[in-house]
């Protein structure tokens, strides 16, 4: 039986691993929830490049997020 580890904590064990700071979790997690609702929960294993994509568009195009952010 193999297990998915969420996205948000291999996010989150990446980020405490490199030792940034809390801030900085929050902000990635923030990012990364809205990612996984934006893709109905679809579990990160299952998506790729083109997923990325379209929610990087979205955010530029709909949402009007700033590049840097």
């Amino acid at each position: 039986m193999s297990v998915k580890k969420k996205l948000s904590d291999m996010v989150r064990d990446k980020i405490r691993f490199k030792h940034c700071s809390i801030s900085t979790e929050k902000t990635y997690i923030f990012w990364v929830k809205h990612y996984i609702f934006f893709h109905n929960k679809k579990h990160s294993i299952n998506m790729a490049k083109t997923e990325i994509e379209e929610f990087l568009t979205f955010l530029a195009i709909k949402k009007q997020v700033s590049p840097t952010t």
